[in-house]
């Protein structure tokens, strides 16, 4: 029996510095408008509008589905087109549907094919790209578990 799944989501995914993030929330919340800031961050699209998530063993890679695209919706603009960068392994999920209940949230979870993710609520978040690209070229600390000082 293998530990290969997969299922395909409505989202956008990034990466940056080998670390993938999935981008979620109902339509017009943003998901395209935040790949987009990543992407003048340097961050390379994975995936716009479908993103094909991949379990194998402990991972879940992030992916554009076969038949996608290279594009990007530019609300009110138009599409755009882009270079789909390669899969990446998902380090964090940002959720535009929800606003953060603190300043510093607790950690989130969230499950995706049997595994737990960090999951971050951001809508409303005013300079999200910038605060994205240092989580994940630095990663993200629990202040209720971590040395502070």
């Amino acid at each position: 029996m293998s530990d290969r799944q997969e299922q395909q989501i409505h989202g956008s995914a990034i990466s940056l510095g080998g670390r993938g993030c999935l981008i979620v929330g109902e339509p017009g919340s943003g998901k395209s408008a935040l790949a987009i800031g990543m992407l003048t961050l340097g961050a390379d699209l994975i995936a716009d509008d479908q993103v094909r998530l991949t379990r194998t063993g402990s991972t879940v890679m992030l992916s554009a589905p076969d038949d996608l695209p290279a594009l990007i919706e530019g609300r009110g603009v138009g599409l755009l087109r882009v270079e789909l960068g390669a899969p990446a392994p998902l380090a964090l999920i940002v959720d535009l549907d929800h606003t953060p209940d603190q300043r510093l949230p607790r950690a989130r979870q969230r499950d995706l094919l049997g595994l737990s993710h960090r999951v971050s609520f951001a809508r409303g978040v005013h300079n999200l790209p910038a605060i994205l690209r240092l989580a994940l070229l630095g990663g993200l600390v629990d202040p209720e578990n971590a040395d502070l000082t």
